[in-house]
């Protein structure tokens, strides 16, 4: 078997509407796929001009039934609900200074590490994100 790479991964957010404030409106991604389902919203974003999406998936139905959907929109405000991203940025410091200025939860400043240098934050859920200037 040969895989090929990744062209959809997913995030659990709480409010689709907010998401997509969030990540289109502070992070600079764009609005991909927005497809009502009648159960469910498909919602994707992607960095300019790269194929590959994420959906912006909120916990519920037809994925989760609503003890399961409960547990996992606890777990992702806890920032356990298991996904994370990772952005490749060119300066580290200026994406840092402009979160800080959008009122993002900074978990991390920006640090040199043997990799490079990154940043953590969180979405408005709590979900785990990652800047930085990987060398490579």
């Amino acid at each position: 078997m040969k895989l090929s790479n990744t062209r959809l991964s997913s995030i659990y957010v709480l409010d689709q509407d907010q998401a997509l404030d969030f990540y289109v409106g502070v992070l600079g991604l764009e609005k991909g796929d927005d497809v009502d389902f009648g159960v469910m919203r498909w919602l994707t974003v992607r960095v300019p001009g790269d194929e590959r999406e994420i959906l912006l998936e909120k916990p519920g139905p037809p994925a989760h039934d609503p003890a399961t959907a409960d547990a996992v929109r606890d777990l992702v405000t806890k920032g356990a609900g298991g996904g994370w991203l990772a952005f490749s940025v060119d300066d580290v410091d200026a994406v840092h200074a402009e979160l800080v200025a959008a009122g993002v939860d900074i978990t991390q400043p920006p640090t040199d590490m043997p990799y490079g240098r990154d940043m953590g934050f969180r979405d408005p859920f709590g979900n785990n994100l990652r800047a930085g200037n990987i060398k490579g």
